[in-house]
């Protein structure tokens, strides 16, 4: 199975305000242009305003980009989740999604949600699935129904200051091949006012995000979607491959 690309592009707060519909577009144009072929985006996000500005982002390009997407876990039942899927389909124009998780845990059992998962993969409106803010036990449960081993990636909350899945969670997945795609990698900006931080940039001459991206970038199997907020994150952020820390 295709590796998942290890620097993407997060679109959280996106789609809310029409005004900043162009910027934002142009913002994930230029971000495919740099080489970040993921975009992680999810039903939540503006409610559905996300999904729409990266169909409108990836139009004429559809090739060049792996798509993310999450649905909401009232939409995790054999019923809804059928729905869910077309309608962000619908939104993101495209015939199929590369990896569908789970936003967070739902009261759905993790069986019918599989299944109905296992279910779209068969019938082409997704290539894999996964899961996101699932803890390692929680994990562990997901993997014992059946078709639960072939979750492909936990979506979950990791940066410097936030090591907690480096204990239990992270290698249950490097265990079993499961990715891990690491959001809010600038822990929503308080990184970025570190004085250490702040002191090996000034070293390398780079950002403190370049740094802490680069950081998160030499953990195998960890792909990092930063948000791409203006033209200039971007290229920062694009520009964040190209640092080499060592241990």
């Amino acid at each position: 199975m295709q590796a998942l690309p290890r620097l993407g592009m997060g679109t959280w707060r996106m789609g809310e305000r029409s005004r900043d519909r162009a910027a934002e577009v142009a913002a994930l144009r230029l971000g495919l242009d740099l080489g970040m072929a993921l975009v992680d985006t999810a039903e939540m996000y503006g409610e559905g305003g996300a999904e729409e500005v990266v169909g409108e982002a990836i139009r004429g390009r559809r090739d060049e980009v792996f798509v993310v997407t999450k649905f909401y876990p009232q939409h995790a039942s054999r019923r809804a989740l059928p729905a869910a899927c077309e309608a962000s389909l619908g939104r993101l124009a495209v015939e199929s999604i590369d990896l569908y998780l789970l936003h967070w845990r739902a009261a759905v059992p993790f069986a019918e949600t599989v299944g109905v998962l296992e279910r779209l993969v068969r019938d082409g409106k997704i290539r894999r699935w996964g899961v996101s803010n699932l803890d390692a036990p929680e994990m562990d449960e997901l993997s014992r129904v059946a078709g639960g081993t072939r979750v492909a990636a936990d979506q979950v909350l990791y940066n410097l200051e936030r090591r907690g899945i480096e204990f239990d969670l992270l290698p249950w997945c490097a265990r079993r091949e499961v990715a891990v795609m690491a959001y809010s990698p600038l822990d929503e900006g308080a990184l970025l006012r570190h004085r250490a931080l702040h002191a090996v940039a000034t070293r390398l001459g780079a950002t403190p995000a370049q740094v802490a991206i680069a950081w998160l970038l030499l953990r195998p199997g960890v792909t990092v979607i930063p948000k791409a907020s203006s033209l200039e994150h971007v290229r920062e952020n694009a520009s964040s491959a190209n640092i080499v820390l060592d241990a």
